[in-house]
């Protein structure tokens, strides 16, 4: 999935910033890097600060304009500051991540960063479906472009994370019949074992059916807990 998920920097001036951007990327799992334009190839220096993603880096792909780098992608957002003659729709730097990576099964998607002194023009801001904006130090909100790039890179991985472990959870869970059965097993195997006194139950079964609750058992961690009923039924019968 974040295979598909485009990085393009436009018109880079340090190539400094193209391998810290590369370097950024792989700590949040992305390899995709396009350059757009850039004023000068990646070097020396962009090797050095690539680090330990050299092989993100050595993969960039270099173009000619933004058009080019998001021809095949279906979902593109800019990088913007809210401050633009013609209004667009906004993303904050959460919900670009989401929607990043909600889109990325249908199609490439693409996250556009503009120049370092003056961002994206108008006409490459038009390109794009979303702007995005880092909610800065009002300030002082000039974040250099590595550091940007750092931010909304660790939002996709966080929606990313959040949708495998959505997907990862999605167990069977029991019936609302299933789990009354086993509340009043529970409380059967509670009075036998004189954890609950009948003269004064107080109020254990229904602070254990919040706790139950809350924790929602799937029904193979249920039959488990039957067993374990069971279990302690059986142990008592044999020491009478």
């Amino acid at each position: 999935m974040l295979e598909n998920i485009k990085i393009v920097l436009v018109n880079t001036s340090h190539t400094g910033n193209i391998g810290s951007t590369a370097r950024a990327m792989k700590t949040m799992g992305l390899s995709q890097l396009i350059l757009v334009d850039p004023i000068t190839p990646p070097d020396g220096k962009s090797s050095a600060l690539a680090a330990g993603a050299g092989d993100v880096l050595a993969n960039a792909k270099i173009v000619s304009s933004v058009a080019e780098a998001v021809a095949d992608c279906g979902l593109v957002v800019g990088t913007s500051a809210r401050s633009r003659t013609l209004s667009w729709p906004m993303l904050e730097p959460r919900e670009c991540g989401e929607k990043l990576v909600a889109e990325v099964p249908n199609y490439p998607v693409a996250l556009v960063f503009g120049r370092e002194n003056n961002g994206l023009s108008n006409e490459e801001l038009q390109q794009c479906h979303f702007h995005v904006c880092i909610p800065a130090n009002p300030e002082y909100s000039s974040l250099n472009l590595a550091a940007a790039v750092q931010t909304l890179c660790y939002e996709i991985r966080m929606a990313y994370l959040g949708l495998t472990r959505q997907e990862q959870s999605q167990g069977e869970y029991p019936l609302a019949k299933d789990l009354e059965g086993f509340y009043s097993h529970l409380e059967q195997t509670l009075y036998k074992t004189n954890f609950i006194i009948p003269q004064h139950p107080g109020m254990v079964m229904s602070k254990l059916r919040r706790l139950f609750n809350r924790a929602r058992p799937e029904t193979q961690e249920l039959n488990i807990l039957r067993g374990i009923l069971a279990s302690i039924e059986k142990t008592s019968k044999d020491t009478k």
